[in-house]
């Protein structure tokens, strides 16, 4: 009976997998290999302690180009009675890290003494004069690096299970060594399945999935020290796949089969693990990557040990396999879940520990019962409170793993988590480029992406969340956001924004700031085949339309002028249909998925669609006034002020700069 669906918990997968390798004897550093001490070692892991085999230094050395003295000889020296000692007997002139010579304990810097001649008169002959006058007495070991000042002989220097810095390596060869035992690098074979997939660069037709998720794993792989060979894409084929893995698992420590690990008809993954080897889980209770497979499979090797390849695995014995998913954030995280802590472990290191910090959650979440929930968050800190925003909880989504700032894993038996809630973040960034980012929260605008662009230019960091106009006011509401853009029209005053705001903020002093005036039109597919030419075909019923989200402007605007064409919503065909960004209306409408949506030029440009004009509108951005006078804003207001940033708009369609930066108000 199938196993899949019968999911297990996260710590049972694992303990399942460490007894398998505990038995077959893989829970351990696979091999040792000795390398030479240069510059390639950086990264690598100590398989054994660095002890000292000199000391450093090995000699009592100056520390500074002066005068070796006797600290006995300089006693009373005082700016009104200066002692004078004559060079050979009572002085010798050191350069920096020269030895001490014998029966001298100090060294006098040479801008403090005064160089005399034979007659007692004060010579150029700074380095090699016949006396020293010296004003001030010294004490025993002034200026002296003594032996083993930085190393003493013997001493532990590293511990094993150190993964090698830079710096690491000066230690290493100051102590006297000039190889390193270090672990073996794990090979790990990352083989991709399916016959969707097609190698990067490829024309894409329809049913063509770029395959990338081998290039995010083996990237991941060497990342933390292993050594990643990516195999070329093997098709959906039972006896392919098997034949593919039995090759990589000659000469590699690790295998993973990536796709196919769910229960379709064309997901071969567990039964290749079945046939080859022993099933240990199938179906592992986290989100993303629900269809782990976990499994170990005899190694067929040839028996040759000569092959110049150092510590191959023994042939005959027992390696892990792991079937990945192939959605791009279940693979990736996936890496992080299983393939990171495995690869420790046969490095002898510890596990990577991200760190660890508390913030309060902008919005509810909602997470499966059963499962370990693993939820990606933009992270920025907003008047003082560290804030993490979800992100697209979706698979496929790459690049909610891109704009992830951190995790937030909420543990089986946790069904979610309340807006404000507060929760542990394991970061990605760093501290320092949290406190550097601009939360923005709102509609949607493409010139958003390049005002990113322009600000990472001057230290600060954008990061948006796309929630429609009134969803970024609410944000700014709740103080969750630095700033918001806004194209919120009224419909019996006409104006954009300052009735919402009114409505919405009222308490809360903030500054409107025009950003950008924007064309609002049909995107339509290129040749216009339903031959829209304004909002009155969306009386249709053949025409299928894909609306924004509710609280989105683009959303107030459609509704406005349906009400003034007298056509009910609810008579749109998808009109319930929703996407929360201009790009995402125009990838629907070049699906096929419909035929028109209300959006800006710029989007269907973008997408190669034609564009039927209907609308001028106005996009600002609104900021409350503390916000405005912080800091961490005034880039912001740099950029728009920018001619190079206007004109990167401006070559955009349909946008007008003539507003932006201007401040149209403070309420």
């Amino acid at each position: 009976m199938s196993v899949y669906l019968h999911d297990i918990p996260l710590p049972e997968a694992k303990a399942r997998l460490q007894a398998a390798l505990e038995e077959a004897g893989l829970w351990g550093v696979l091999g040792v290999e000795e390398i030479p001490l240069d510059e390639r070692a950086a990264g690598r892991v100590l398989a054994e302690p660095i002890w000292a085999r000199l000391s450093s230094p090995h000699y009592h050395a100056s520390a500074m180009d002066g005068f070796a003295v006797r600290a006995a000889d300089t006693t009373g020296a005082q700016p009104s009675s200066p002692v004078t000692l004559r060079l050979g007997p009572d002085a010798c002139y050191l350069d920096t890290g020269d030895p001490l010579p014998e029966g001298f304990d100090a060294v006098i810097p040479i801008e403090n003494v005064e160089s005399l001649d034979e007659r007692g008169e004060v010579t150029s002959a700074v380095r090699h004069p016949s006396f020293i006058r010296i004003r001030a007495a010294v004490t025993p070991w002034s200026n002296v690096r003594p032996l083993g000042e930085d190393i003493v002989a013997t001493q532990l220097v590293l511990p094993a299970g150190q993964t090698l810095r830079p710096v690491d390596l000066g230690a290493v060869a100051a102590a006297g060594h000039v190889t390193v035992r270090v672990a073996r690098r794990p090979r790990v074979a990352v083989l991709p399945t399916g016959t969707e997939l097609v190698p990067i660069g490829s024309n894409l037709r329809p049913g063509d999935i770029l395959e990338y998720n081998s290039l995010v794993l083996a990237a991941q792989i060497n990342a933390w020290g292993g050594e990643a060979t990516r195999f070329p894409i093997t098709p959906d084929n039972f006896d392919a796949i098997c034949a593919r893995v039995e090759e990589a698992a000659r000469d590699h420590d690790l295998i993973l089969l990536n796709a196919g690990s769910s229960a379709g008809a064309e997901d071969f993954s567990a039964k290749v693990v079945e046939k080859l080897g022993t099933l240990l889980a199938h179906g592992i209770a986290v989100r993303p990557g629900h269809p782990v497979i976990l499994g170990v499979i005899g190694n067929k090797g040839s028996g040759n040990q000569d092959d110049g390849l150092p510590n191959r695995p023994i042939p005959n014995h027992l390696i892990p396999i792991i079937g990945v998913p192939g959605y791009p954030v279940s693979a990736a995280l996936t890496g992080e879940i299983f393939v990171e802590p495995l690869l420790a472990r046969w490095l002898g290191r510890h596990p990577l520990e991200q760190p660890v910090e508390q913030a309060q959650l902008t919005r509810k979440i909602t997470s499966p019962g059963g499962d370990d929930d693993y939820v990606r968050v933009a992270v920025g800190r907003v008047g003082g409170r560290l804030l993490a925003a979800p992100l697209s909880r979706g698979a496929g989504v790459i690049t909610s793993l891109v704009r992830a700032d951190g995790l937030v894993v909420l543990p089986r038996g946790v069904q979610g988590a309340e807006a404000g809630e507060r929760v542990d973040v394991r970061l990605y960034r760093t501290r320092a480029e949290l406190e550097r980012t601009i939360f923005c929260i709102g509609s949607h605008d493409m010139t958003l992406d390049l005002l990113a662009q322009f600000l990472a230019r001057r230290e600060r960091r954008l990061a948006s969340a796309n929630v429609g106009s009134l969803g970024g006011l609410i944000a700014l509401k709740r103080g969750e956001a630095h700033l918001a853009g806004s194209h919120l029209l009224d419909p019996e005053t006409g104006e954009y924004n300052l009735s919402y705001i009114r409505r919405y903020l009222g308490g809360r002093s903030v500054r409107v700031y025009g950003f950008v005036g924007r064309e609002q039109g049909l995107m339509v597919r290129r040749g216009n085949p339903k031959g829209v030419k304004s909002l009155g075909d969306l009386r249709r019923p053949e025409v299928r339309f894909v609306n924004r989200q509710r609280g989105a402007g683009t959303r107030v605007l459609l509704d406005y002028e349906l009400s003034k064409l007298g056509i009910a919503p609810e008579t749109v065909h998808g009109y319930i249909q929703e996407e929360y960004t201009h790009l995402g209306v125009a990838a629907a409408v070049a699906s096929g998925r419909a035929d028109c949506g209300l959006g800006i030029p710029a989007a269907a440009q973008s997408l190669d669609l034609d564009f039927v004009p209907l609308f001028r509108e106005t996009y600002q951005l609104v900021i409350p006034v503390a916000f405005a006078e912080d800091a961490l804003l005034a880039p912001l207001f740099d950029v728009m002020a920018e001619g190079e940033f206007r004109q990167a708009v401006m070559s955009l369609p349909g946008y007008d700069v003539s507003e932006m930066g201007k401040l149209i108000l403070e309420v």
